[in-house]
């Protein structure tokens, strides 16, 4: 038996995987954004969304301005609003999507998070794994 080796074959350039989006907006949630930033005291770079270790279940969403889009950001663009995501959030936010929720006693931003496994009874915190790169 002989091997015979054949030429390489020309392979053609993959097409990039579509990645989901990492934080997308409700139109509830927008035209709240919208409205928070245009009442704004003075103009900013967009809302700031990110994840930081606190509460009983270990970590908090957070949502503020953003004074400037920093180098390392992730930009993302929903409904008309700028979020910008710093990079050691982002797998833990994969797919969310933030809506604004109004009840006859409160009113507030609401995440889903398909990567959230667990939330204290209060609420205010939550437990995020990271999202699986596949």
């Amino acid at each position: 038996m002989t091997l015979s080796a054949s030429a390489p074959q020309a392979t053609s350039p993959r097409e990039p995987r579509k990645r989901p989006p990492i934080v997308t907006l409700t139109e509830a949630a927008a035209a709240r954004v919208l409205e928070i930033m245009r009442r704004a005291p003075r103009p900013y770079a967009g809302l700031r969304v990110g994840v930081k270790n606190a509460g009983c279940a270990g970590q908090e969403y957070t949502l503020d301005y953003a004074e400037e889009a920093r180098p390392t950001d992730e930009i993302v663009e929903s409904r008309g609003v700028k979020i910008l995501i710093d990079p050691k959030a982002i797998l833990f936010l994969i797919g969310s999507e933030i809506d604004w929720e109004v009840t006859r006693l409160s009113s507030k931003f609401v995440f889903r998070n398909p990567n959230q496994t667990d939330a204290c009874g209060c609420g205010e915190s939550v437990t995020i794994v990271p999202a699986k790169q596949a």
